[in-house]
């Protein structure tokens, strides 16, 4: 789960970390206000789930308070196109006025798992401000790594080393010491699944967090009741918020074939073939391992509610859940629900053959298939006809 730059940048006060003074704002009028009981210089930035929003333009320095209302009117409603957001954008809804900050250098901070060692790692590089990405890609070396024993976590002699790689000394150190140590208590005590902070700028004799990105652990939402309460569906796809209310795994794509399967590693295998057979995958679904008929029919409900559907491909391997009750929830969607597209159903393994026989008697015009490639040739030859 994400959450916007002011409401992360409203943890790491609460942890102690120093950030610049600053207000959320949804009218003019109040960025207006903002930036005069700020003073001075102000900042003020799109609030949305995406980076790269200052070459986008939805980040802006005004010196007065007639300029930020004059930029907030400018702001509010745009669609702001990033390279995260893709071609359709997302709407700006909310602004943060923030007071301008001295900047003497940029850094890099971030805090994520390494999946290889099993340790939390932290990230620095003089290339703050920058992609991380392009950095990784053209100068790997200026990439910074430090792994933290998650038994002992993080040592203030950790933290000092990797400042003073980065160039710091004296209180500028100390400074970016307390930082991590208070950063990697936030990480831990909040179930963070990544926490990045750029660029981080060095400012007198302080290192500030200029940005600040934090992403969730889902499945650790259930006793951060504080986090939950930060969510905005706003910025998340309706229906992958109305599949979660469901437990259905839910990615929506841009093609005109609905996939609906068992298991993550099954249902990209499955938008992989239909690739290869020459259609176009509308969503990854993964109903899971206790798909009932209650699921695969608010599954379909789902897939439907896409006019870009032309067909829906449904792959199941039985093994877990029972292909004879998926059967069930098919049939029963389809007389429910009125899928009026091809449909195409692959059932293999436990109870497999009593889904088929199921299918086949419920004369609704259901194609069967036998395997993965047959179902996938079959869905896109009936989705071109």
């Amino acid at each position: 789960m994400n959450v916007h730059e002011y409401q992360a940048k409203g943890l790491l006060r609460d942890y102690g970390i120093e950030v610049p003074p600053g207000r959320l704002v949804t009218t003019p009028a109040e960025a207006e206000q903002a930036a005069r009981d700020i003073g001075g210089t102000v900042v003020v930035k799109a609030q949305v789930h995406a980076g790269g929003r200052g070459k986008a333009g939805g980040i802006k320095v005004v010196k007065s308070p007639e300029q930020a209302r004059q930029t907030a009117q400018d702001m509010l409603g745009m669609r702001l196109v990033t390279k995260q957001t893709g071609a359709e954008g997302k709407t700006v809804r909310r602004l943060y006025v923030e007071a301008g900050s001295k900047i003497d250098r940029e850094l890099y901070l971030a805090l994520l798992v390494d999946r290889s060692t099993q340790k939390v790692a932290i990230l620095g590089s003089t290339a703050g401000g920058m992609d991380i990405e392009e950095v990784a890609a053209t100068t790997p070396e200026k990439i910074l790594t430090v792994q933290v024993d998650p038994l002992v976590g993080v040592c203030d002699f950790q933290a000092r080393d990797l400042g003073l790689e980065l160039g710091l000394t004296g209180k500028l150190c100390e400074s970016f010491v307390s930082l991590v140590r208070n950063l990697y208590r936030l990480y831990m005590e909040k179930d963070v699944s990544l926490a990045e902070v750029n660029p981080l700028v060095v400012s007198g004799d302080s290192v500030i967090p200029l940005d600040c990105k934090l992403n969730f652990d889902p499945n650790a939402l259930y006793r951060h009741k504080d986090v939950l309460a930060l969510r905005d569906p706003d910025e998340e796809d309706p229906r992958e918020s109305e599949a979660s209310k469901y437990d259905l795994n839910w990615v929506s794509l841009d093609g005109n074939i609905g996939c609906m399967v068992n298991g993550a590693g099954l249902a990209m295998a499955t938008m992989d073939i239909i690739q290869y057979a020459g259609g176009k995958p509308a969503n990854f679904l993964d109903v899971g391992g206790g798909a009932d008929a209650e699921r695969v029919a608010h599954a379909f409900r789902l897939i439907l509610a896409d006019k870009n559907v032309k067909g829906i491909f449904v792959n199941i391997f039985g093994g877990i859940v029972l292909c004879d009750r998926v059967a069930e929830g098919i049939i029963s969607a389809a007389k429910t629900v009125g899928v009026k597209v091809p449909l195409v159903v692959r059932l293999d393994g436990t109870n497999a053959e009593k889904g088929r026989e199921m299918l086949a008697s419920s004369g609704l015009g259901i194609t069967p298939a036998d395997g993965m490639k047959d179902g996938a040739e079959k869905i896109v030859a009936a989705v071109r006809a």
